[in-house]
């Protein structure tokens, strides 16, 4: 079948990411891709396209694809690693405060890093861009491509449930 695929038949590789998808998901899930299975599976999949010019013919095919989704999977944790560090040092206070205060605030923002990160994605997107990033509503519906409207609805919700999760903290209104 790889000498098909190598030979530019796609059909041979549908039949090959048939044969091999359901295990390729499987790994993903398992090694930590969780809802963003499908994607790693999907971007493995092109990669091992890509790089059979340079698969050994004598190696079996499964394993080099499972190594593929393995390092995907590995390059989905650092990336949402290097996006929650980004999401906390945006959220640090840029004044000095004295050492007790500074524990306080940094709890504080931890707690509320915490509940945004629970938050479906739709709000957590909107809490990010006004209150993180700190847009407008307009520069916010540009940002997300949503309506104002949208806007403003998602984030009243979404305000809605960090009070819920947070009721003895103060969440803007």
């Amino acid at each position: 079948m790889l000498a098909r695929v190598r030979g530019g038949d796609p059909s041979a590789y549908a039949e090959l990411v048939l044969l091999h998808a359901s295990v390729a998901k499987r790994t993903a899930v398992f090694l930590g891709a969780g809802s963003e299975a499908d994607d790693v599976v999907q971007e493995s999949f092109v990669k091992a396209y890509r790089g059979l010019g340079g698969f050994r013919k004598e190696a079996a095919f499964r394993p080099w694809l499972l190594r593929i989704v393995a390092n995907e999977t590995r390059n989905l944790q650092r990336s949402r690693t290097r996006r929650t560090r980004r999401e906390e040092l945006a959220a640090l206070p840029e004044s000095v405060l004295d050492p007790a205060d500074e524990a306080a605030v940094g709890e504080r923002r931890r707690e509320l890093l915490t509940a945004v990160r629970a938050l479906p994605e739709h709000y957590r997107l909107v809490v990010t861009c006004r209150y993180l990033l700190e847009l407008d509503e307009q520069e916010t519906a540009t940002v997300l491509g949503w309506p104002r409207g949208t806007v403003k609805s998602r984030l009243h919700r979404a305000l809605g449930r960090l009070r819920t999760q947070l009721p003895d903290k103060e969440v803007q209104r």
